[in-house]
């Protein structure tokens, strides 16, 4: 019950900021509901597209999406995100955890010092092929290798380069991220068995989540949310290193064998 509960703030988190809900998933899937951590980097995947999809159709229904950035952007990033997905197979489960811990606490920073974006009257401009390019390749890498949708990266990307007003700034990104997560998805096809029992209700409810969260995106003050979110982010960081720090008796062990062997 508690995984599903979780489902809907994850859902609410990526209506409302455009990304950083996403991010949540693999812990809860390794953490709450047991699953082993390579199994619940993949299954976080279409979770995430499926919840971005429908977040990005109501985003464009609403026209706060800017296409041309998000099918280029998109494009990048999902041939990051295949590539991360095939380059996950040789990385240790641990690897994967600690450098997923890492990603959590550069978002949480990123969205600590995050600059107001620009408000609905300033011009906007198209983010020039040079920046799109490595940017969209590195998201999309990184949500193949450690399951994040890179909404952390795209919005204050889009805010502070493209000078997109928010909520623009928040559609496009889910439409990336819907993307991204989609071709990220195809990439583990083949070498993990997903749990469909429990990802059907989970992502239902994650949509219900971001069905809300895109209605109260314009009406809640997103400063103090980002704070906010951007605190538990640490704090779960924190949690993951804790949880694969070195066991002390292993250590104590691997010592004690080295000094019989001499």
């Amino acid at each position: 019950m508690l995984t599903f509960a979780l489902a809907v703030i994850i859902g609410v988190a990526l209506g409302m900021l455009g990304g950083g809900g996403s991010i949540l998933t693999v812990p809860v899937f390794t953490y709450v509901a047991g699953l082993d951590p390579k199994i619940a980097i993949a299954s976080s995947l279409p979770v995430i597209a499926v919840a971005s999809s429908i977040g990005a159709l109501a985003h464009w229904r609403a026209g706060t999406v800017q296409l041309r950035t998000a099918a280029i952007f998109g494009g990048f990033t999902m041939i990051g995100g295949f590539s991360g997905a095939r380059l996950a197979g040789f990385l240790p489960a641990r690897a994967q955890l600690l450098l997923f811990a890492a990603i959590m606490t550069g978002a949480a920073v990123s969205m600590l010092r995050a600059q107001r974006a620009p408000d609905a009257t300033t011009p906007t401009q198209p983010l020039a092929l040079g920046t799109l390019l490595p940017l969209g390749l590195g998201v999309g890498v990184l949500t193949g290798l450690v399951g994040v949708g890179g909404g952390f990266l795209i919005v204050p990307a889009l805010t502070q380069l493209g000078r997109l007003p928010m909520h623009i700034a928040i559609g496009t990104s889910l439409t990336v991220i819907a993307m991204n997560s989609i071709a990220g998805t195809l990439g583990y096809l083949g070498q993990v068995a997903l749990p469909f029992d429990l990802l059907l209700p989970f992502t239902a409810l994650a949509v219900v989540g971001i069905v809300i969260g895109t209605m109260l995106a314009q009406r809640v003050p997103q400063e103090a949310l980002r704070r906010a979110f951007a605190v538990l982010l640490l704090l779960v960081a924190g949690y993951i290193v804790y949880q694969n720090r070195p066991q002390s008796g292993a250590m104590a062990s691997s010592s004690v064998s080295t000094r019989q062997e001499a």
